[in-house]
């Protein structure tokens, strides 16, 4: 018989036990349910709510119950619907009268919220050092090519020269943002349901702060409707999983792009590639093309939950159990996505010469030429027409900039001099922005030792 059969005449259809049950997802939630359970039979008989013996009589049943489960000697039955009706079913089969005393002034509401987030609570400090760990990847790299020039892109055609560590670091401040997001969602949730009952707490004088404190949280949340009823907190982490996980298919996009033999900025690793069934010369990016493909499962998640909560009225409702397939499957997706492509990218292979080809071509120091007549005087603009007129003398000529001689500068503005081709050459055009948050050396040493301080000063916590 169900724990909440009283009012009901016939036994629950055999379909509807299927469609309604839980138990076969929300098993996971074993360890948080035991925890606030027994966090809720101390509070009880700490009140007098129920006998002292009692509660303690409880909360030996759930320890026991807990071991068994990790042992693998506990089984979870459809009949009971989920992991609160387990636990609490299996409770009273072991320590009988007083396992009925357990959910006094309390409800499965609160109990899944309670549950829900202490999962979400644990769940986050393992994203946050899988982030920390990418981002000790990126610094590694970025410190062995702080002298590796590439082009910069804007719409994927070459723009300004950069380098190698600049773009890491790029990814570096994407990445850190991520773990800020992550942190503040923590701290929001940081508020314990328990207590709040079915909507409107209890009539039993149930002590919210004791449970809270016991839970490890900050305090109990103020209103017991919005307590049962609230899902932001897991509607903000896969908001926040979702925009890391964007910001892991751009990196995953470059890394494609930069493999490929019409880049060939990098080589995979063996070890993280795929080879073709048919076709014996093929090296593929599998790892950065799943990577990019989860993105959209995580999307998906965020917008089921977003869709699940956009209608319901105060306070519970059945739809809300939908919450935990999404959250589940986002946060697995994300904790197996993370330290696969760090690896991708701590064994991938640089290639100094073919991104100092590239960068060789394309024009990217048309700007530097530019700025070079404007600090002879020139506004601006004029200076920008004049070397759109270079530019296209070498593509007629079939020359770059660093090619043209002397005479054929001097033909297009006599403001040109020997010292135009120092100017123009690739380091100097980097080296020379030393602008804050630029690919100047010395200013990418600047942004490593940043994201070095933040990494050090979140591993200490």
């Amino acid at each position: 018989m169900k724990l909440w059969a009283g009012r009901f005449q016939k036994e629950t259809d055999t379909l509807v036990n299927d469609f309604n049950s839980s138990i076969g997802f929300d098993a996971r939630l074993y360890k948080q349910d035991i925890t606030g359970s027994i966090a809720h039979a101390q509070m009880l008989g700490k009140t007098g709510i129920i006998e002292t013996h009692e509660a303690e009589t409880i909360v030996d049943g759930l320890k026991a119950i807990l071991a068994d489960i990790e042992a693998g000697g506990v089984e979870f039955t459809l009949e009971n619907e989920d992991i609160h009706m387990n636990i609490e079913a299996e409770l009273t089969i072991r320590v009988g009268e007083a396992g009925k005393r357990l959910h006094t002034a309390r409800s499965r509401n609160d109990q899944v919220a309670v549950d829900t987030r202490l999962y979400v609570k644990e769940e986050i400090p393992v994203l946050i050092g899988q982030v920390l760990a990418l981002e000790e990847v990126l610094v590694k790299k970025a410190k062995a090519n702080l002298d590796t020039v590439m082009p910069g892109y804007t719409h994927l055609q070459r723009a300004q020269p950069t380098t190698f560590a600049h773009y890491m670091m790029a990814y570096a401040n994407m990445f850190k943002r991520d773990i800020t997001r992550l942190e503040d969602c923590r701290a929001r949730l940081d508020e314990c349901p328990l207590g709040a009952g079915a909507l409107a707490t209890s009539t039993y004088p149930v002590d919210r702060f004791s449970t809270a404190a016991a839970l490890g949280f900050a305090k109990p949340t103020d209103n017991s409707m919005d307590s049962v009823s609230d899902r932001d907190y897991a509607i903000e982490l896969l908001s926040a999983l979702s925009i890391l996980m964007m910001h892991l298919s751009r990196f995953s996009e470059e890394i494609i792009l930069w493999c490929s033999w019409e880049f060939k900025y990098v080589d995979l690793d063996d070890a993280y590639s795929t080879g073709s069934s048919i076709m014996p010369q093929k090296k593929n990016p599998d790892v950065a093309e799943l990577v990019r493909g989860k993105t959209g499962r995580v999307y998906g998640s965020l917008v089921t939950l977003l869709t699940v909560m956009k209608a319901l009225p105060l306070a519970y409702n059945k739809d809300m159990q939908e919450d935990k397939e999404a959250l589940f499957d986002a946060i697995d997706t994300v904790e197996l996505c993370l330290p696969v492509f760090a690896a991708m990218v701590d064994t991938l292979t640089v290639r100094p010469k073919d991104m100092a080809k590239a960068a060789a071509g394309g024009f990217i120091n048309a700007t530097d030429c530019a700025d070079y007549l404007v600090k002879k005087g020139l506004p601006f603009r004029e200076a920008y027409m004049i070397v759109g007129r270079l530019v296209n003398l070498c593509i007629k000529t079939g020359d770059t900039l660093d090619t043209l001689t002397l005479r054929d500068f001097r033909a297009i503005s006599g403001l040109f001099d020997a010292d135009v081709y120092q100017a123009l050459a690739l380091k100097t055009c980097v080296n020379g922005r030393k602008v804050y948050g630029g690919p100047a050396r010395e200013s990418v040493e600047k942004q490593i030792s940043l994201i070095e301080e933040f990494v050090a000063q979140r591993k200490e916590k």
